[in-house]
């Protein structure tokens, strides 16, 4: 945010983010390509070292010169071993596993990355930095993002400092944002997008950029006549040239599969397209982020090579099967020519019914 109160979203072109993606779609390249078509790209640094995330940084520099932004997952405390040896038992039935391991994911030597090499936005997942850490960030010039998936997570969110924030609905794919993954939570439906939007625009006053199920130029329409800054996608874009979607994942998205929540590959909460993996061992999965996606990062790995789409995990929102496989920055021009074309005709309803 800058001094006169005006955040990057107000300034987009196309009021489009992508979202980041993590563990293999999100790339230089398409980071750069969003950006460069007038929304804001923001690249992956989930499951990447500070060395890694540098250098990602440094290839989308290279590419482009439009302001982008970073996502990094917030670090949770470790799981006790006896809350997921059971779940290891039944999975090393039958798969080969890797080793559980607690793993901050590289969070202070990120931190210290970004305050050295600042990017546009800093957008964080899985829980809200400290107050100190978000002024460190916006010392450095930075604003920073805070996703949530209630109204108490928007409330401590503010607290501390943040400039924006990202919605997350109940739509959509891949891991859900909340602070804190609880299995009481499990018998309550979390929050829609909708119904999302106007709880937090009632609790806070921050810029709200929606995020979940949105994937044509209609549902950014609609999220921003229901008071949204902006609208994330991650979907739509997964079959884009630029992503790095593996070969297994891309072609999975094509076809009418349901999707469902499970935390059988990562012990999180997490979005996909339901398969047989899902099906054996959602009911038995335990709340053990992440090592439970250490254990599981062989299998799912042998099951990318052997092109089985059975047994990795697949992550897709809600409306999957709505996506294309344009170039990205087509991407954009096409979504955001529908999203103008969706405005328009609501209100030229809206003044005919007055």
């Amino acid at each position: 945010m800058d001094d006169t109160g005006t955040v990057i979203i107000d300034e987009l072109s196309v009021p489009i983010v992508l979202a980041p993606m993590a563990g293999g779609p999100s790339t230089p390249e398409l980071t750069a390509a969003v950006s460069a078509a007038g929304g804001l790209g923001l690249l992956a640094a989930g499951y990447l070292s500070a060395a890694d995330t540098a250098a990602r940084l440094a290839a989308t520099r290279e590419l482009t010169t439009a302001p982008f932004g970073i996502n990094l997952f917030t670090p949770g405390p470790p799981t006790p071993p006896d809350a997921f040896a059971d779940y290891l038992a039944e999975l090393g039935a039958t798969h080969e596993l890797g080793t559980p391991k607690y793993d901050a994911d590289d969070w202070d030597a990120k931190l210290d990355l970004l305050v050295a090499a600042p990017v546009a936005v800093v957008t964080c997942t899985f829980g809200c930095p400290t107050a100190e850490e978000v002024a460190r960030l916006r010392a450095a010039g930075s604003e920073v993002w805070v996703t949530v998936t209630s109204a108490a997570e928007a409330r401590i969110a503010a607290e501390a400092g943040a400039d924006v924030l990202i919605a997350q609905g109940a739509e959509a794919g891949g891991h859900r944002a909340t602070f804190v993954d609880k299995v009481a939570d499990d018998s309550t439906d979390p929050l829609g997008l909708l119904s999302l939007l106007q709880v937090v625009s009632a609790t806070v006053g921050l810029p709200i950029v929606a995020a979940g199920g949105i994937s044509t130029g209609a549902g950014i329409a609609a999220t921003l006549a229901a008071g949204a800054a902006a609208a994330q996608l991650g979907t739509a874009f997964l079959r884009c040239p630029e992503a790095g979607t593996n070969p297994v994942h891309r072609a999975a998205l094509g076809a009418a599969t349901p999707t469902m929540l499970t935390r059988a590959f990562t012990g999180r909460r997490a979005r996909g397209l339901r398969n047989r993996f899902m099906d054996e061992h959602s009911a038995t999965a335990p709340v053990a982020y992440p090592e439970i996606h250490f254990a599981t990062a062989p299998l799912r790995a042998a099951a990318r090579a052997a092109g089985n789409p059975e047994e990795v995990n697949l992550w897709a929102g809600q409306t999957h099967t709505l996506t294309s496989e344009l170039p990205a920055g087509e991407l954009v021009h096409a979504l955001a020519s529908d999203t103008k074309t969706a405005l328009k005709r609501a209100l030229s309803r809206r003044i005919q019914d007055c």
